[in-house]
């Protein structure tokens, strides 16, 4: 299977959903085995954060990447729509220190994208499940286990009428994501917004760009746009997360009441759990070439950091291999 960049520039202009600052958005062609970069265009110099979850700094209400003193926020929905539609390597010009939400989704995205996406002759190196491992904290999990594919599930419990317990499980693709995935909205509860602008957050937040939820429904005059819509956005931010991998995987991943926080301690976890998995490169016609590990973080050590190079998880959460 061959890395995917873009043919193109391709330019989004929106609001942050915290700041509510205008932002500039602009995805540009990279070559292969470069990955997915983040460069903040308006501070001086090469400010760049590699699309890592290595970079994670923050993941209180989004998915926060930083390099010193350089932040990018609310990565989740591009990281996203890029990995959805197969895109490898591409560089993000941004000229504020969060993404703009747009509607809420990754649909705005992925519509320009996956007209744009283009193939480079070099194959991906993707993380294949070979064992069973599951992550817990508290009443959340993450599990993962081998699958010929890329599947996730995510299964949420809210306390109101409206959500109660939802289940949705996809198996991801170019056709899936854009179809089932990528429209779904974030979703917030109206007392918490109010909670949130009190104290300078979800600023740019309005019924454009989220289903808010009071104790009486929807507040948004057009309703879902799926009946687990809930749902099929947890499966959303599951997929943005996993994109900080470096590489894609194969398997099928099931988080339960989880959020970004467990999102990235899974994929620490996993970093440490190396008979868990194997590296491999495929063929457009399914044979794999499988990777000694060594060999990969030798290569990969200036460049890019991979999933074994990640540094400890921390001690506190509980960690359960299978």
């Amino acid at each position: 299977m061959w890395q995917h960049t873009v043919k193109k520039e391709i330019s989004f202009v929106g609001v942050g959903l915290h700041s509510g600052k205008p932002v500039k958005l602009t995805v540009k062609p990279s070559a292969a085995d470069s990955g997915i970069c983040f460069k903040r265009s308006d501070l001086a110099g090469d400010r760049v954060v590699n699309a890592s979850v290595y970079k994670v700094s923050d993941t209180s209400l989004a998915t926060t990447l930083a390099h010193d003193d350089v932040f990018v926020g609310t990565t989740e929905h591009l990281l996203a729509a890029l990995s959805g539609l197969d895109i490898d390597n591409v560089l993000v010009e941004i000229d504020s220190d969060e993404l703009p939400i747009m509607d809420g989704s990754a649909a705005p995205f992925v519509h320009l994208l996956k007209m744009n996406r283009k193939v480079q002759k070099a194959a991906r190196l993707m993380m294949k499940i070979v064992k069973p491992m599951t992550f817990k904290d508290g009443d959340t999990e993450v599990t993962v286990k081998p699958f010929n594919g890329f599947k996730v599930t995510s299964n949420i419990i809210f306390d109101h009428p409206v959500i109660e317990s939802q289940s949705y499980t996809v198996n991801v693709n170019f056709e899936s994501f854009s179809k089932e995935i990528a429209s779904a909205r974030t979703f917030g509860f109206l007392e918490q917004v109010e909670y949130l602008r009190a104290n300078g957050k979800a600023l740019g937040g309005s019924l454009d760009n989220a289903v808010v939820i009071d104790r009486d429904g929807i507040v948004n005059a057009e309703g879902l746009r799926f009946g687990d819509e809930f749902a099929r956005h947890k499966v959303l931010d599951v997929i943005g997360d996993l994109a900080l991998l470096g590489c894609p995987l194969l398997g099928h991943v099931t988080a339960t009441k989880a959020g970004h926080t467990q999102h990235i301690a899974f994929m620490q976890m996993l970093a440490e759990h190396q008979d868990c998995w194997q590296l491999v490169h495929r063929d457009e016609n399914g044979f794999e070439d499988v990777l000694d590990k060594v060999v990969m973080a030798t290569k990969a050590a200036g460049k890019k950091v991979l999933p074994f190079l990640l540094p400890p998880m921390p001690a506190t959460v509980q960690q359960v291999a299978c």
